[in-house]
Order: C-alpha cells, then structure tokens, then sequence
C-alpha cells in the first residue's frame, strides 16, 4: 500500500519542524513591529489583510512551536539538544507578548484578555515544564531563566494593555471619584437652627453664569508642534468617554466650543483631530497605555536587559562544541532578533506622541522642567514628519486654472490614509471607469520634463491595438464572465458584488478647501445650538435644516428630506447630484467650482459608506441595499434600451432628464420596486432652475449635513473602529462635531445653581 505521506518528508518535518516554525514566529514578530503602523496610513486591502494573517499567524506559531518543543524535549535522550530546546522555549512566550505596535487588530481582540491570561498561565507552565526536563546540569541555565522573565514580562504587557483596553474597564477609567453631593442634613440643621434662634432665614439658588464666547474671525496664529500634542492630550481625556457613551453637562459642551472656537483655526482643528485619531489607535490597539508609565519603564528595561544580559553570557560563556552548529545560529537568530525589536520598540515608545505630551507638560520653569523642553526640541524633527503636508495641486478638468491645497503627507509618516473613497451610481451601472479630480504621481511630471510622455503614448496605443487585434479584451470578459457564474452557483455572489464595485470606486485626495467647507458649515451650526433642545435639532436634521434656512429663496415641491428616509434621501440626492454634474458646466468663479466639486465628492463619498462601509451607516440605512439593488436595476435597463455605451456618462444623464416626469414616478411604480432613478430626475429638474452659484452652494450644505447625521448617528465604537483601518473623513466630521458641543451624550443640568442661606453660599454643585 502506497504511503500518503512518503518516508522521506516525515523525516525532513521531524528534523526540520521545531527550526522552522520557531524562526517563521520571529518573521512574524518582525512583519507585525515594522508594518502595523501602517494600517493608520492606509486603506489598502493587501496590506490590512497582511497584517491581519501576520497577527493570527503569530499566536498560532508561538503556540504551535512550544508543543512541538514540549513534546521533543519529552522524546529526545540527547543533553546538549534537550538544553537548547529548553532555552528556546521562553523565546516564544516573547512572540506571544507580542511586539507593542499591535495588541489588538480589532477591538472586539481587546475582550478577549481573560483567554490571553490563562493562555499566559498555561504557556508558562508549558516552558517551565520544558526547563524542568533539562535538568539538572543545564548549562544553558542562568540564560534560559533570564529569557524566561523577559518572556513573562512581554506576555504581561500585552494581556494588561487588553484589559485596560476593554470596554468595561476601560470605562470604568473615565468614571470620576464619587461625590455624594451637598452635605443635606448639615444643610437642614444651620437651617433650623437659624429659625430657632429667630434669625430670618432666605434660601435661594443662584444660577451659575453661562459661558458665552464671541468668534473671532480668521485667527492668524499657528500652533506649534508641541502645542498640537499639548491640546490633543486634553481633549482627547475629555473626549474619549464619548467612545463608551459617558455623558457630559450642557456646561462643558460650552466651556469646550468656546475654547475651540476661539483659539484654534481651521488647519490647527484638523491638526488636533488627527493627533486624538492617533491616541485613541494607541489606546486600544498598542501597548502604549501600559509602557508609558514608570512601572511600565521599569518593566521594559528589566525585559530588554535581561536579553543582553542572555546573549552576552551565551556568547561570551557557553561551550558550543556540543551543539548542532545550524540551532546555534538559530539561537543566535532568536537572541538577535529579540534585542533588535526591542530596541525597535524603545525607539517607537520615544518618538510617540505621548512622549511629546510627557515633555510638553507640567512647569516648564523647574530644572526638570527645562530639561524636557530641551529633550523635546531634540526630538522636534521627528513631529515635522508627522505633520500634516500640503500641495499645491492644479485641478485636472478645470479650464480655469483652478488649484488645490492636497494633503500630501508620506506614507510612512501618514496618521491617517488622506483619502477620500467614492461610489458613483450612473458610473457604476455604466460599468465606466472613475476618473481623478487631482493627479500627484511624480513619475508623469518627470516624465513630462524629460519630454518621453510621447513615447509612452505610443508604446500605449500600440499595445491596445495589438490586444484588440489579439481579441485579449473579449477573452477577459469571457473568463470573468465564467468566473463569476462560477462563484455564484457555489453561493458567492456577495463576494462577485463586492470585488466589482472595489473596481470602480474612486479615491480622491483629501483637500485643505473641502476640509474649510466642512468645517464652517459645522462651527455654524453649532453657533445656533444654544439651548438643548435646539442642539437635539440640529443634530438630527439630515439636510432640512439647510433647506429651513434657505426657505423664502429655494422651494422644492418634489421629495425633499424631511419627508423620506435617510437612505431614501441619499440616493435621491446622490442621483440628482450625478445628474447636476454631468449635464451642467463648472461655474463661472471659484467658489462655485468648489461648491460643485465638492458636492459630487460627498455624494459619492456618503453612497460609498452605505454601501462599501455598511457598519458605519447600519444605525441609520434601514433597507439601503434593497433601494440601492432596484435603483441599479432601474439605470442598467434604461441605459440598455437606449443603447448607450460605458464611457457616455454625460448622454446618459441628459437621456434620464429628458424623460418626461410629469406623471409622478411613485404613483407609476408603487410600492413593488424601490427604485428612485426618476424620483431623482424630478429633484435635479427642480435645482436646474436655481441659478448656478446658489444652486451648487445648496447641494454642498446638504451634503455636508447629511455627512453630519451620519457622522452623529454612526456609533462611536464604529469611529474608533476606522482609525486602524486608514481612517475615514466621516470620523474626522464626528469628532469635529463633538469640539463644537454637537454630540448626543449631554444632560440638560438644570441644577446647575449654588444654594446661598441668607446671601451667603451654602454649597457649590459644579459640572
């Protein structure tokens, strides 16, 4: 009988196995160090589902290898073999530590450190049962002990760093020391006796006096680096109980809008949001809650000396001539590895932003006060990288000459992606490709300069009449068609839907002009939120109160906002925005060119989370898919009947606005279908009557309000979820809204009073 497994692979594995799967862990050790950090710069699905595989690979490897390693060192009558297998052991309690630029991949990992606790406890017990095996005589002793701490400590850190980051612990961080309040009994008893001693006696409760702050216009001043950090500390502590639904006073959104307001501009707000971006991904996805602390100090300089420490004696002192010279160098590899990432790891603890904080804070006049101050200006080039860089960008399609502020930051040094994803409905049914609104590839400029673009022309258009020729491109549509068949009789259909509209998403550039209009359409609004009950309004208001403000100049009869649901109304708006834009010219200033702009890349950018990024908008699209799938179906047989072609974007919205809508489309199709492709053409026929300037102007403030509610509604977890995912525009709106006092977890304090006896000041209850 013919063996499955030949004689000749189980001996390789057998003598291979133990080697391999201990230097794949620390290959992955060192993937996870070095390229963790990127996923806050990036969306890309390569690199996350890198770092994903990376992450679960490197438990199951460090796990897999002590078994493999417990189970040899029961077997094997060879000393010096069962030693050095004894003292690899420890290493993978490292590897299961885990390097400090990933603990968790998602959040939901940070729930699980109970399992990582009694993983700890078995995993140690697995080493020290390996080590007792070696002994006595182990010559590798005093180093194997010395990994072995160093191998707990890093198993500590993380299983602490998930716990602090859990939900409910972490929590319970944000709740302040209990205050039972006004002294109610000594209260009544200076009462009382005040009556009985015939002494008039008058209560009142004096209210506070209200925060009120003025806006200042343009503010000039621009904050330094270490001022950034400084303020991104502090709102980050007053702001990260949002993420586990803590609530603040009425009074503190006041004290933090008129701060904010008041002292930042635009450019530094942006610049603040993105350092508190960057504390809550350190909070719960590193180690950094539990390394910056002098415990933790302590504990990382116990670690990495006792690594030293290790493989200077097992140079210096151990007698290698009994060894396998392949595992010695593997030991060597293993030592060499850990003293690397560690030393990779202190550089990542000085170089982060809350070293900064630690620097920036307290009296900077005090001997240790200056010494700080002169450390940070050390380190003051390592926060020039990592600020955000503009780029001044001349618009693609414009015939004016129009330029853009494009965020420009390298990617190694990105707290964020920049980018702004987008889905166009008409493109999409069109199976036509998105084109970019800004170009910043550096090769094509070269290329232009050196004067070679001719030749890449032609090599372009020769390779595409040689394809045509070759019928390449009618093979390709054959075999994805064949594919796809495939993967829908085997129930795959959802992933053939993904992958195609991953194909025709568009990805701008975040600009410094979309970021203005977000920004002064939010700081407005919140000027009007001076109340609780006017906050409440504007918080859920999904594009009626810009059409409220414009009531008098603009009057839509058709299906506006206020009537329809909010999944409902993006689509009529994102459709009738399609439609504005192809079939309208770009304004005739500026302004109007932004504004036009701009609301095309909303609008795609809103029907991109609803339908690429659909944890984000559960709260608020209820039957988004279903709409969605009819109204697609609606355009691809509208377009197919008229015959019009992929790249006749601009024809087909003409065709969809010169269908008469006099009947209205509702009463035609009823409730069988929930297409609203023409409900839409009746909504842009009505915006075709306002003229140019004020029409595009409209489309943008309801655009970025309806960003608002979506940005309101969306659950803070799911923000905090984004930030290891390259981060999204919609959290940045988030947070900006809660600096502006815009946030739902409030209390109307309406105690917010000092109780006085007689004209003097009993208690005081503060917020």
């Amino acid at each position: 009988m013919v063996k499955p497994i030949p004689e000749s692979v189980k001996k390789i594995w057998d003598n291979w196995n133990i080697r391999g799967v201990i230097l794949f862990s620390l290959s992955l050790q060192t993937i996870l160090i070095l390229f963790a950090p990127l996923r806050k710069g990036t969306g890309n699905k390569l690199i996350i589902s890198v770092i994903w595989s990376a992450y679960l690979l490197a438990d199951w490897a460090a796990n897999f290898a002590v078994g493999l390693i417990a189970e040899n060192a029961k077997d094997t009558s060879e000393k010096k073999h069962k030693e050095l297998l004894a003292f690899w052991a420890p290493f993978l309690l490292l590897h299961l530590g885990g390097p400090d630029t990933i603990t968790a991949f998602a959040l939901e990992d940070n729930e699980l450190w109970l399992r990582h606790l009694f993983g700890l406890i078995f995993q140690a017990v697995a080493a020290g049962y390996i080590f007792l095996l070696s002994l006595p005589g182990n010559e590798l002793l005093f180093p194997t002990i010395l990994i072995f701490i160093a191998g707990i400590i890093k198993y500590v850190e993380r299983t602490r760093a998930l716990f602090l980051a859990s939900l409910e612990k972490f929590r319970d961080s944000m709740l302040r020391k209990p205050d039972p309040g006004p002294n109610y009994a000594k209260f009544v008893e200076t009462y009382v006796s005040n009556v009985q001693a015939n002494i008039q006696t008058g209560i009142s409760l004096v209210p506070e006096a209200r925060f009120f702050y003025r806006d200042p216009g343009n503010i000039e001043n621009k904050l330094d680096y270490l001022e950034v950090m400084h303020f991104a500390s502090q709102y980050f502590n007053h702001f990260k109980g949002l993420i586990v639904d803590l609530i603040s006073s009425f009074r503190q959104l006041y004290r933090t809008r008129a701060s904010f307001t008041t002292e930042f501009s635009p450019e530094d707000a942006l610049r603040i949001i993105e350092v508190e971006l960057n504390f809550i991904y350190d909070v719960f996805h590193t180690k950094m809650q539990v390394t910056h602390s002098v415990l933790g100090i302590i504990l990382r300089f116990t670690s990495f000396g006792s690594v030293l420490v290790a493989l200077s004696i097992f140079y210096l002192r151990v007698e290698k001539n009994g060894f396998n010279e392949f595992d010695v160098g593997v030991t060597y590899a293993l030592l060499l590895g850990a003293t690397t990432l560690d030393i990779i790891a202190f550089f990542v603890l000085v170089f982060s932003d809350e070293t900064f904080v630690a620097l920036r804070d307290g009296n900077t006049e005090s001997r240790l006060g200056k010494t700080k101050s002169r450390i940070a200006d050390a380190l003051h080039w390592c926060l020039v990288l990592k600020s955000p860089r503009w780029q001044e960008c001349h618009v693609q399609h414009s015939h004016r000459g129009i330029k853009h502020e494009v965020l420009a930051t390298p990617f190694m040094f990105r707290r964020w992606s920049g980018s702004v994803s987008g889905h166009s409905l008409i493109r999409y049914c069109l199976k036509a490709r998105p084109s970019s609104v800004h170009n910043l590839a550096c090769c094509n400029k070269v290329i232009k300069k050196l004067g070679i673009d001719i030749i890449f022309q032609i090599i372009a258009r020769t390779t595409n009449k040689g394809m045509q020729f070759l019928q390449i491109y009618k093979i390709i549509r054959v075999l994805g068609f064949v594919i796809k068949k495939l993967l829908v009789l085997l129930g795959l259909a959802g992933i053939v839907d993904k992958i195609s509209i991953e194909l025709y998403l568009s990805h701008e550039k975040f600009t410094k002009e979309l970021w203005l209009l977000i920004y002064n359409e939010v700081k407005r609004k919140s000027l009007s939120a001076g109340s609780p009950e006017a906050l409440r309004r504007i918080c859920s208001a999904k594009g009626d109160w810009i059409l409220q403000e414009w009531n008098g100049e603009v009057v839509l009869e058709s299906y506006g906002i206020a009537d329809v649901a909010y999944d409902e109304s993006i689509l009529l708006w994102h459709t009738a925005t399609e439609l504005l834009y192809y079939t309208t010219e770009e304004g005739a200033d500026e302004i109007t060119y932004n504004a036009r702009e701009f609301s095309k890349l909303l609008s795609d950018y809103i029907l991109y989370l609803l339908v690429s990024k659909p944890a984000i908008m559960d709260a608020v699209a209820v039957i988004a898919k279903i709409r969605l799938q009819d109204t697609c179906a609606d355009a691809v047989r509208f377009f197919k009947e008229k015959g019009i072609k992929s790249n006749e974007v601009k024809k087909a919205c003409e065709s969809i606005l010169k269908v008469d809508t006099s009947f209205p489309p509702r009463d035609v199709k009823g409730d069988k279908t929930k297409s609203v492709l023409f409900d839409a053409s009746v909504l842009a026929k009505e915006l075709q009557e306002l003229e140019v300037g004020k029409k595009w102007k409209l489309v943008s403030q309801v655009w970025v309000e309806l960003l608002s509610y979506a940005a309101f509604h969306c659950g803070p977890r799911i923000h905090a979820q984004q930030v290891s995912e390259g981060g999204e525009l919609i959290t940045f709106v988030w947070l900006l809204m809660a600096h502006f006092g815009l946030v739902e977890q409030f209390e109307d304090n309406k105690l917010d009073t000092r109780t006085e006896i007689n004209g003097q000041m009993f208690t005081q209850i503060t917020c």
